[in-house]
């Protein structure tokens, strides 16, 4: 029996799930909230003020204590819409990791859409297939369309309930006029995917996180609805808060205190997607985005991991060669089994991101072979890679911009600093593999053997292999020039 804990680190609150996973049986066993209101910190500068920070981890240190005896490959913790926005936040993410005990990861915002759906998905069993499930955050709002457990058209949009409340409900007073600029705003944002997602259509609409379930459950305290949320229903709490005028005077059963601050801007987000998009009703998921972390998890345990089946769709898109990719591939692993522990490269990460870059290592070629690296490397950090944090995305393409000609220093300057070592180590293991498939034979390479230090590696070569292939010989000794730029050596060639 594992257990497994999800750490949602949103724009408004904080959450934390805890599952035990028992033979393929998935129960939650603990859940904590913790309202941190990180978008309210973020300055026009794109800085986290210092109480937002301070709240922040005084948040995630309480997480840590029940995280305490938890292992890496136990815990996913992500960072959402606010995190994405604010510029210059290493410094926090590497606070608020030790606070928490665990790496902290910052997704794009159509993972976080992905992540939502899988979530919803698996809560609300027996729902029609085709759905449009819309989570309204703290500083986004994601609305994505799918069929089953598969989301086919995802949309994250810049519009969350902090920062509408605090836009247009600063002072605390609600009026009509207020309400309509909030819902102008939020109509605006959602123009230019109206149209797409009407297009494709769905059989229920399903809400999730906060805003949607406070929504529901004053409905229901108030008997405009009952379990979901209608348009009726909708229309009379935006009028009952306008009669109130003043946050500090709502009087809504089931509305908790600590979203009472943030509700207006919410509200005005939900009546506009209702207008916009034509929905009569909306069920409520008690599932989101904490939950369809866990049951990602569950997927990599058990081999299903979606970052895979992006790479395979990457492949088949862009026509690479899978039999050469497959060989570098095999010729990567096989080096870095040799070296993984004198360059500390032993986690699962360090080979998911060199099998990911020897698989896409010739994606530039649908573009151009003249400068391919450097094609390949955009496509892949341009690409919308299901699955991948932006930091995981980042790395695979450093790596495939890095697989051949001159390295130039500070080439890894641009990646995480707690990344750059391992990426160095892993450009390097990647370059020689593809240096040592150039002729692309059928016939499996004799893979060397390597010594390593901390920057240098000595390569040992079969005699007879290494002195009919003339060409290796030659691209090898140039490769000793190539490392140089990043503080790299490869100390020569030994003949057994």
């Amino acid at each position: 029996m594992e257990s497994l804990a999800a750490v949602d680190l949103g724009s408004n609150s904080f959450h934390m799930v805890i599952a035990r996973l028992d033979h393929d049986t998935l129960q939650i066993v603990d859940r904590i909230r913790e309202p941190v209101r990180l978008a309210a910190g973020l300055q026009d500068d794109g800085s986290l003020d210092e109480p937002s920070q301070a709240r922040a981890l005084e948040a995630l240190g309480r997480f840590g204590q029940r995280l305490r005896d938890f292992g890496a490959e136990q815990v996913r913790a992500v960072g959402t819409n606010t995190l994405r926005k604010a510029k210059k936040s290493r410094p926090f993410l590497h606070a608020a990791s030790d606070a928490l005990g665990h790496q902290i990861e910052i997704i794009p915002g159509r993972e976080e859409a992905r992540l939502i759906y899988l979530g919803v998905s698996h809560g609300v069993a027996g729902a029609p297939a085709r759905r449009l499930v819309v989570d309204i955050g703290g500083g986004s709002t994601e609305c994505i369309i799918g069929d089953s457990f598969d989301a086919v058209a995802v949309h994250s949009l810049y519009m969350g309930c902090v920062g509408f409340t605090k836009q247009f409900f600063s002072d605390g007073k609600i009026s009509r006029k207020r309400m309509n600029n909030a819902k102008l705003a939020a109509s605006l944002e959602l123009q230019p995917v109206k149209a797409a997602l009407r297009k494709r259509g769905w059989e229920r609409a399903i809400g999730a996180s906060g805003t949607i379930r406070a929504v529901a459950d004053i409905l229901s305290e108030a008997g405009w609805a009952h379990g979901t949320i209608t348009a009726e229903g909708l229309a009379k709490l935006e009028q009952a808060m306008i009669t109130a005028g003043r946050l500090e005077q709502l009087d809504l059963p089931g509305l908790d205190p600590d979203r009472r601050t943030v509700f207006p801007g919410g509200l005005a987000i939900l009546s506009a997607i209702f207008d916009r998009l034509a929905i009569d009703e909306m069920w409520v998921s008690p599932t989101a985005l904490r939950e369809g972390l866990i049951y990602d998890m569950v997927g990599r345990i058990h081999d299903e991991d979606p970052r895979d089946r992006t790479i395979d769709m990457l492949s088949t898109r862009y026509s690479i060669d899978q039999a050469h990719a497959d060989r570098v591939q095999e010729t990567a692993l096989g080096l870095l089994g040799q070296v993984a522990d004198a360059w500390d490269l032993k986690s699962p990460d360090d080979a998911h991101a060199l099998i990911w870059a020897a698989q896409l290592h010739e994606i530039g070629l649908a573009v151009n072979y003249t400068g391919h690296h450097k094609h390949g490397s955009y496509l892949v950090a341009s690409s919308d890679l299901s699955g991948f944090s932006r930091d995981e995305q980042l790395l695979v393409a450093t790596l495939v911009r890095g697989h051949r000609r001159k390295l130039e220093s500070g080439y890894f300057d641009a990646l995480p600093s707690e990344l750059q070592l391992d990426a160095k180590r892993l450009t390097v293991l990647l370059r020689l593999s593809v240096l040592l498939n150039r002729n692309r034979d059928p016939e499996n390479v004799p893979i060397p053997k390597l010594e390593a230090d901390d920057n240098s590696l000595l390569l040992t070569f079969d005699r007879e292999w290494l002195e009919a292939h003339p060409l290796v010989h030659a691209d090898l000794e140039r490769e000793q020039k190539s490392l140089k730029p990043i503080g790299f050596r490869l100390d020569g060639f030994e003949l057994e």
